[in-house]
């Protein structure tokens, strides 16, 4: 038996090139990386930094594809001898598929790694390329001409042509009519990939098939809102708000659709971080819960700074060492002068501006009993102008040896806070009304005893009757006429006294100098 043989197209075609550049650690620990090509002649470098090292590794693939003569249209796939999933069978690693899975003219392609670890270029069909996720075609050959044929290979007049492929001496020679030209298929398209949109949200990813499309499009937006609110330079509590309830409604929908437990417990944990932001909000701004859309400008505009507030008046109210309402109202001034390090400076107007019986025998009584020091008379602290106070310091707030006082706010927190209760004090209409010392410790004991709205007391509960006699150090039959005072200067409207509580709220002229509870 004979066999005839005619070369393939295949061994009649050249390999295509390729170029491989390696981005690896240069040593154990450190940031220096090693950029490496699978060319023998090119010097591997080492380099201070991945990015550097990223940027060197483009170059040197970048340079060697302009050297290149670009695509060769006589080339074949330069990952056949790699055995690629392109050119391997699924039912055995090393079972070849046939030449025909190539298709398309030859390009030259760039292919990279995920993580940026890797860069290689090669010459292969169009066909291989889209077969790869990550590859980019650079250049394309242009489509080759075939070969004129030869006399020989011309078939004589009147003889079918020999049929292509082998040929054995016993077999048949079909006639004309038996062999019908075969049309040689166009190779197939890569279909065009859909670049799904992903995202993250709350240390998740989003499925690429999450449905419906609406549901997965929320999430990924919402992940993208989060991480973009992050990068402000100043908090908006109202925008986070919205976007907690968005991120509680879109979690609650996938859980319906999924039926995970921990996303309804996420979207759960969302309805409340949006709560407690809203919460915020209407505390600083002062919006009812209701939301009527008028702001009020505080003068102390933070939950903090307002517990803070109370945090000083209950340490007065513990250790005021004289009684009386006129010795309560001096210790408020002096502490929160002196609040940080039991240090502080005062001027005689500060002492002058207050309602006060005879404020040199006062202050005579306060460094008598040790609880106040100064450098030299009463007289002296009086007669002090701003341009030399008088410096003034109280034993019971320096630190300790730990550095620890009765205080935990800061040095912008301090006269930020003697601000304030200098300006509940000194109302003007307070001191038109010539109101003593008790009125003035009543108006500063109900501007931190309020909800957000002026209701006195939390949710407009009112305020113990008792709590503010013992603050104003009065008598019980005392604090109604103190009441009426600051009623008729324009504090206090709706006042009244039942079942031992206060209820009322504060006149829209005071609401920014309350401090609204949490």
């Amino acid at each position: 038996m004979t066999v005839e043989g005619t070369v393939s197209g295949l061994e009649e075609r050249v390999a295509g090139r390729a170029w491989m550049v390696r981005l690896d650690p240069a040593d154990r620990g450190g940031a220096a990386v090693r950029v490496s090509c699978s060319r023998p002649a090119c010097a591997p470098q080492v380099l201070p930094s991945a990015a550097v090292g990223r940027t060197a590794a483009v170059a040197h693939l970048a340079t060697h594809l302009r050297a290149a003569s670009g695509p060769r249209a006589e080339a074949y796939c330069a990952c056949r001898a790699e055995e690629c999933h392109t050119h391997v069978r699924s039912d055995g690693p090393r079972d070849r598929a046939p030449a025909s899975r190539c298709g398309g003219p030859v390009v030259l392609a760039v292919i990279s790694d995920r993580q940026g670890r890797w860069w290689r270029g090669l010459e292969c069909c169009a066909r291989c390329a889209a077969a790869h996720p990550s590859a980019k075609v650079v250049a394309t050959a242009p489509a080759a001409a075939g070969p004129a044929p030869t006399a020989a290979a011309r078939p004589a007049a009147g003889r079918p042509p020999a049929p292509a492929g082998p040929q054995f001496s016993h077999a048949h020679v079909p006639s004309p009519a038996a062999v019908a030209p075969r049309e040689v298929p166009a190779p197939r398209s890569a279909k065009p990939r859909r670049n799904r949109r992903t995202g993250k949200i709350a240390q998740r990813i989003v499925p690429h098939d999450l449905h419906p499309v609406a549901l997965r499009e929320e999430l990924i937006e919402l992940g993208d809102l989060f991480r973009a609110y992050q990068q402000r330079p100043e908090p908006d509590l109202a925008h986070l708000a919205d976007l907690h309830a968005r991120k509680a409604k879109a979690f609650t929908t996938w859980a319906e659709v999924t039926g995970e437990t921990e996303l309804r417990l996420e979207a759960q944990r969302a309805e409340q971080a949006a709560a407690a932001a809203l919460l915020q909000h209407q505390q600083r701004t002062g919006l009812s819960p209701a939301g009527d859309g008028q702001g009020i400008n505080r003068l102390l505009p933070g939950l903090t700074q307002w517990e803070h507030a109370r945090t000083v008046l209950a340490h007065v109210a513990g250790h005021t060492p004289l009684p009386g309402p006129e010795a309560r109202l001096m210790a408020v001034v002096m502490t929160l002068r002196s609040a940080l390090t039991g240090t502080g400076n005062l001027v005689g107007q500060d002492v002058r501006g207050l309602p006060l019986t005879d404020p040199e025998e006062l202050i005579g009584r306060l460094v008598e009993c040790g609880w106040l020091s100064i450098p030299g008379t009463a007289d002296d602290l009086l007669d002090s102008r701003p341009e030399s106070p008088t410096p003034i310091t109280i034993p019971s707030l320096t630190p300790d040896d730990s550095g620890q006082g009765p205080f935990g706010f800061g040095r912008k927190t301090r006269p930020k806070l003697s601000g304030w209760a200098q300006r509940v004090i000194g109302d003007k209409k307070l001191r038109k009304k010539k109101t003593g010392a008790a009125t003035r410790l009543l108006a500063l004991a109900l501007a931190v005893r309020t909800s957000s709205d002026g209701q006195l007391g939390p949710e407009g509960e009112g305020v113990d009757l008792a709590a503010l006699t013992s603050w104003c150090a009065v008598a019980p039959d005392e604090l109604e006429p103190l009441i009426e005072q600051l009623t008729a200067a324009d504090w206090l409207e709706e006042a009244a006294t039942a079942d031992g509580r206060l209820t009322g709220r504060l006149t829209e002229r005071v609401l920014p100098l309350s401090c609204p509870l949490s």
